[in-house]
């Protein structure tokens, strides 16, 4: 197996114990990474399971990173618990959905400041802190929506075009201290953001999934460390990995399974 060297590392992930967060957590737990796993309410199991998995490198903080201020608290209480950090993994989402004649702006302002304000203000901190030690990496997790337009999300998609965006410029800006910033890029997985779809919709989405099925959020993580890694990544900063199963490819719904196997069947 390769080693990541990431054993001894300390990392700071915002929303770290449920969904996606938290199969990034437990990979990093599982490479000997310390954790501070930073939410509005650290879900107790989760965090008992990530204790165990890294001997008790782990540490909860309660924050509410929509406000700059719970962003800033937040990067602040993690620096003085560990010491320093060494990894961010920006993770945090919510979704308040509207079409456009009835958005409110109390859903698209906690919109953009949970998923996109909260990553300015815990980027602009931590890039303090790191450049002053000049090493760093930066991982940044989106989502496949931001490919395509879709009724009633114009608030979350907004959000997540801008990530990429915010991406893109701490990677050039932060490049010449050795720190690298990434892109994570996840499909459809069952989280508690996408547990009030119908299972009409979920059928109609799986069909649209070349690998036909939803992803598990264990299967972020391994992604996460490739890209948070300096042995593994050292040459890689500003890009993106997309695990979503094929979703972003979007092909056309004109021919069935059977169709589609025989195309290539011996």
């Amino acid at each position: 197996m390769l080693d990541s060297g990431l054993g001894g590392k300390t990392c700071l992930i915002t929303g770290g114990s449920t969904g996606i967060g938290l199969g990034i957590s437990r990979a990093l737990a599982r490479e000997g990474v310390q954790l501070a796993v930073a939410s509005r309410n650290p879900e107790p199991e989760a965090m008992a399971e990530l204790s165990q998995l890294c001997g008790g490198n782990v540490i909860a903080i309660k924050a509410d990173v929509s406000s700059e201020d719970g962003a800033v608290g937040m990067v602040n209480e993690a620096i003085e618990r560990m010491g320093r950090v060494d990894l961010f993994v920006n993770n945090s989402a919510r979704a308040w959905h509207q079409p456009i004649t009835k958005i409110t702006s109390e859903a698209f302002y906690n919109t953009i400041n949970t998923n996109l304000a909260s990553c300015v203000w815990a980027s602009r901190e931590i890039s303090k802190h790191m450049i002053a030690r000049r090493s760093g990496s930066i991982l940044v997790v989106n989502s496949t929506v931001r490919y395509v337009p879709a009724y009633r999300e114009s608030s979350y998609r907004i959000s997540k075009m801008g990530l990429k965006m915010l991406m893109e410029t701490l990677a050039i800006e932060l490049a010449p201290f050795g720190i690298r910033v990434n892109l994570l890029t996840p499909g459809h997985y069952p989280t508690r953001l996408t547990a009030g779809i119908s299972a009409y919709i979920e059928d109609k989405l799986k069909a649209q999934i070349p690998l036909r099925r939803f992803g598990n959020p264990d299967e972020c993580g391994a992604a996460a460390v490739l890209l948070l890694s300096d042995r593994l990544s050292s040459y890689t900063t500003g890009t993106d990995i997309t695990i979503d199963g094929g979703l972003a490819l979007r092909p056309l719904s004109l021919l069935s399974d059977d169709e589609i196997q025989k195309l290539n069947a011996p």
